[in-house]
């Protein structure tokens, strides 16, 4: 599908090119190639309304946020609820029990923009309402959501073939992204000035390819933390194996166990969040991506070698690898406390990637020491965690201001944080 000819299924039908008629001609609007779409006019399309309002999923970011971030109020504006066609049932948002739902809200003073986002983990559309949506809301941007085309814990059945799961995730914010614009038309008679992907975790992931394969819908993108996936590694298959096996050896007090996970890529001083992410993450998340990409291994996770597997198994993770050679502007945060993408096997290396590609010129990338993988263990532990909503939106600024002349900061790593203002504001510089 190309631009123009989603565009030309869906010509502008409103009067007003700046979109201030409050929801006008909203019963007009259509979602090229979807199969379902529902409209809603709304008086406030943030978390503040639509939550009230019965928009939004608040599960789907649950936990994703720390409870100081602020909530933005009274951005006024169009909704679209729906789906595009799918064989898949994973996602049960509104009663659907169907896949490739999305959201795009559209405000009624608007300022010329569109986000894009696919959601992070295995959440289903409404993941980045809190995180990215409130607040690019509240700038005047239009935003556009999507599940990536299959949710949950077990979203690897949904390919044919392994690794197919995961590629749809890429086609599916594609998808969405050239429908949004068409969407946009329609609302305010001209196209978006300014398409920017944003994402985070698997989301950031989704940002990194998008503007690696489909640069030209987009003017830039914004990856906090986003997962690498490489054919030769790293990828997530092959630090948490390890990091499973070692960790009940170093619950026990074994100095050689724990060194094996620093060795591993956790890092330093981020000892107290390993029981968490040990119980919750490390061995569910290995254990549905090596299904997704390898589901023929039949041993344990702990033992798990992603470098002896077969062939077929690496030719899977190749489907959906990254190379570095992004086409433009891309902003990258990452925590340095990250539990669950280690900052040594995931941006670290990405940003090395990016630069032997030759497409260093194009990339800023923030190290955020106190940052871990979701801001929601801040409240848990908010004396030795820095939330890194915040750090988004400062990166988001300087993504805007960089699109329009002017040059972010050198790429850095941000030691000093202000603890009376950290839920609410972040510097790129140290």
């Amino acid at each position: 599908m190309v631009l123009a000819a989603t565009l030309a299924l869906a010509l502008p039908v409103t009067a007003s090119a700046s979109g201030q008629v409050h929801c006008g001609h909203i019963d007009r609007l259509t979602v090229p190639g979807a199969q379902r779409a529902e409209h809603a006019c709304l008086d406030d399309l943030t978390t503040t309304g639509t939550v009230a309002g019965g928009h939004t999923v608040q599960a789907d970011w649950t936990g994703l946020t720390s409870a100081g971030l602020p909530v933005p109020s009274g951005v006024p504006g169009v909704q679209v609820d729906g789906y595009f066609p799918d064989t898949s049932t994973t996602n049960n948002n509104h009663g659907w029990a169907h896949d490739a739902q999305f959201v795009i809200r559209m405000p009624d003073h608007w300022n010329g923009g569109l986000v894009v986002t696919g959601s992070p983990g295995n959440r289903a559309q409404y993941a980045n309402d809190r995180a990215i949506g409130d607040q690019v809301l509240a700038d005047g941007f239009a935003f556009a959501a999507t599940d990536k085309g299959n949710v949950g814990t077990k979203f690897y059945d949904d390919g044919s073939a392994p690794g197919d799961s995961v590629a749809e995730w890429n086609l599916r914010v594609t998808q969405l992204t050239l429908a949004a614009k068409a969407v946009v038309w329609q609302r305010y008679g001209r196209l978006p000035s300014r398409t920017i992907a944003a994402g985070l975790s698997n989301g950031g992931y989704l940002v990194r390819w998008q503007l690696e394969n489909v640069p030209w819908l987009y003017d830039g993108g914004v990856d906090w933390e986003g997962t690498l996936f490489t054919e030769q590694g790293p990828n997530l298959m092959t630090f948490l194996p390890p990091a499973i096996k070692n960790y009940p050896a170093y619950a026990a007090g074994d100095e050689n166990a724990h060194q094996a996970l620093l060795d591993d890529g956790f890092a330093p001083g981020s000892e107290f969040l390993w029981p968490f992410h040990n119980q919750v993450y490390w061995t569910l998340t290995q254990q549905i991506y090596r299904a997704e990409f390898d589901p023929g291994y039949t041993g344990s996770e702990a033992d798990y070698d992603y470098a002896s597997r077969p062939a077929a198994v690496h030719r899977a993770v190749g489907k959906v690898s990254l190379t570095g050679r992004i086409d433009k502007p891309l902003i990258t945060i990452h925590g340095t406390l990250d539990s669950l993408l280690p900052i040594a096997q995931d941006s670290d290396v990405y940003d090395r990637m990016i630069t032997d590609a030759g497409r260093g010129a194009l990339h800023r990338y923030y190290r955020f020491a106190g940052g871990n993988h979701v801001d929601g263990l801040v409240d848990a532990y908010p004396d030795r965690l820095r939330p890194l909503a915040p750090c988004f939106r400062s990166a988001f600024s300087a993504l805007t201001g960089w699109l329009g002349g002017t040059q972010p900061p050198p790429s850095s790593t941000i030691t000093a944080v202000d603890k009376l203002t950290q839920s609410t504001s972040c510097s790129l510089v140290d």
